[in-house]
Formats: C-alpha cells, structure tokens, sequence
C-alpha cells in the first residue's frame, strides 16, 4: 500500500443515492451494499483513496448505517487506523432541532469545524454507487496543473435507465473547461456523465459551504457549480477505465453479471489492489456431482449441484440437485435440493427450500430480501 501523503484528505457520502436501489438498502446504505462477490461498494472508493495515500478520510452517514460501521471497523485494513487523521464515520446530529441533511451541502456544513482544523490542502469529495479503481493521484496532479478552481471527474457512457431523473452531465470547452452542468439529463446515446468525484482546495470549499448554507442551498453541483460556473473555473477529468454503476435493482444484476464477461476482472481488480474486511473461511468445496460453470464463487462457498453464469458470496450452498443459473447470490444463501433459480438476487441469509422454483428474466430479475426464507 502506498504511503505517501498526497497532501489531501477524502470526504465518502454514503447514502446519497439510496433512493435508487430501495431493495437493498432496507437495513443499509448504499456505500454498503456487496458487489462482486466478496466486497461492499465502498470498499472501491476507500481502497482508491489509501491506495494514492491518502491517509485522512471522513465518512459521512446518514441512516442504515450500522452495516457500514461493522464493514470499516477501525479501517485497519484500509491501513486507515492512525493517531492522527485515519478513518473518521460522522453519523448525522440526533436533536430535535437539528434535521437530517438532505443534500451535499447539510453534509459537508455538519463537518466544517472538522473540516478548519484539518491541515491537508485539498479536499476529495466522492461518492459511493461506483464500483472504479481509480487513480485519485493523478486526479489530484492534473487539478494542480490546470489551476482550476474544481476538478470534475467524468466518464463517456449511456444515461442509465434507473438513473433518468437523477444525474448530472456536462459540456466541455475545448481547453477542457465545463461550461454547464445538466441536471437529470434526458438525451439517448453517450454522454459526458458525472461520477459525483471532485477536487477542490479545503480553504475554497469551507468559503463555498458557507456563502450557500447562509443563502439555504442544498446542492453542491446544481446549486453552487452550476450556477458560478463563470466564477469558478472547473475542469472535467475524464475517466476512461472500467466503471459499474449501480442505478437499479437491474443494473446492480447486470453490473454483477458483467464480471463474468472476458477481460472484466481484470480490467476492474487488475490494477491497484481492492481491500476489504477479512472473515476468514475455507476455501470454496465442490462435492461429487457438483457442476459450475462460468462463475464467481467466494470463499466458505459449498456445492453440490449445478452453478452456471452466477456470482455467489461469501458461504453460499447449493445442495445436491439443485440447479442455479443466472443469479447473484449473497452471503450464506441456501439453495436446498432440488431446487430451480434462475435470474434471482438474495440478499444476505436467504434459504430457498426444497423443490421451489424460483424464475426471474434478465430484464427483471427476482430480489428476495435478507434474512428470509422461501
């Protein structure tokens, strides 16, 4: 792990998106939710962070987010438990008078004072619904070189379907300045798409959080880049690499399921490492008479029948006769025997008992919710 100090600390939003995927953050947040068999959402983002050296990180919560705590713990896998700075998660204040925000700008005002004893000059501030390994040096270096007041990050994709009243794109000028930020963007085809990361200076962004808490503004893009965008001069950095982003139940099954094309896991985990919390487990057991093709299966995972095109976490079984097909099963669901499932998500501690069939499409694949049997 790298262990230069870049000179910048991170800001993570947790629960900004939850709205998009209400299935699955019942009893979580979004920064929470598993991804790729044995990782959670955050886990990307955080990893992306310590891997640049960036050693001061705050967290910000604002409900479901026990989960999320138990996940990070001390951030000691992150190499984020330190004296000074490390891992910090800010639940939101609980009196009365005080209500929960509702938009970048309440979250970061709630940890201002934080924010002025801090010594870092720059300020990362991202979200966490994008699954990326992403080099947050080289953001920080080209922010430097261009001398912007922002640095946008950006990459070249499709509105999603889930995402339609809930995105920012933007236009870009030839020297690679934005010069207007959409909101919730309605065109087909490609289009310059925010991934929520910025770059800003800590001294700027305390100034800017002021100057709109007093004026009652709310959002960080659409009330206070959008509408200063000949003050401020902000630069779109476009990202070119391998990005899931989780809009919908649909596009976290599809996301899940792209992992098992060519070329996808290495495009994704091949470059800087991807940390996470350890449970340690046996390895994954393929009994007599088990078949598995094309699939992810994690570790403590126990099969004894048929595993095709799935992504199974942590402790999953398939018993024997059991036939799995197109699914992303999450930590220790049980297939019993005899059953058929196909185009299904669980969540974790789900049991499918004996002889059920169980049939989702690819289009809209079937959300059993956690700790339920069927």
């Amino acid at each position: 792990m790298v262990n230069s100090n870049v000179n910048a600390l991170g800001v993570i939003f947790a629960n900004t998106y939850d709205n998009l995927v209400p299935e699955l953050v019942a009893e979580r947040s979004m920064a929470s939710i598993p991804f790729g068999g044995r990782y959670r959402l955050i886990d990307f983002t955080l990893s992306s962070m310590a891997n640049a050296g960036i050693d001061n990180v705050s967290v910000i919560v604002r409900k479901n987010y026990h989960s999320l705590m138990d996940h990070l713990g001390s951030g000691r896998e992150w190499d984020l438990t330190r004296k000074r700075g490390g891992l910090n998660i800010v639940p939101p204040f609980a009196e009365r008078s005080v209500k929960m925000y509702s938009g970048r700008v309440d979250a970061i005002e709630s940890i201002l004072s934080w924010l002025e004893a801090q010594k870092e000059r720059y300020v990362i501030l991202s979200d966490s619904y994008i699954a990326v390994n992403f080099d947050f040096g080289k953001l920080i270096d080209e922010h430097v070189a261009s001398g912007a007041d922002v640095t946008m990050v950006y990459n070249r994709a499709p509105i999603p379907e889930g995402a339609r009243s809930d995105n920012y794109t933007i236009r870009i000028d030839d020297t690679g300045r934005v010069t207007e930020i959409l909101s919730n963007d309605y065109r087909l085809g490609e289009q310059n798409l925010s991934m929520n990361m910025y770059v800003i200076e800590r001294e700027s962004l305390i100034h800017l959080i002021h100057d709109a808490a007093v004026r009652g503004l709310v959002y960080f893009e659409r009330d206070i880049l959008a509408r200063n965008l000949k003050l401020l001069n902000v630069h779109a950095f476009e990202f070119k690499g391998y990005a899931a982003r989780i809009s919908d139940m649909k596009s976290y099954f599809d996301e899940n399921m792209r992992l098992l094309e060519p070329g996808s896991m290495e495009a994704l985990f091949g470059g800087a490492p991807i940390y996470t919390k350890i449970r340690d487990d046996n390895p994954t057991r393929y009994l007599e008479g088990s078949a598995v093709k094309n699939s992810l299966l994690a570790d403590g995972c126990v099969i004894e029948g048929t595993v095709e095109n799935c992504v199974l976490f942590r402790g999953c079984q398939v018993k024997k006769g059991a036939v799995v097909k197109n699914c992303v099963l999450m930590q220790d669901t049980v297939v019993e025997p005899n059953c058929v499932v196909e185009h299904v998500v669980t969540d974790k501690n789900v049991h499918i008992t004996e002889g059920k069939k169980l049939t989702g499409t690819d289009t809209f694949p079937v959300f059993i919710a956690k700790n339920h049997s069927v």
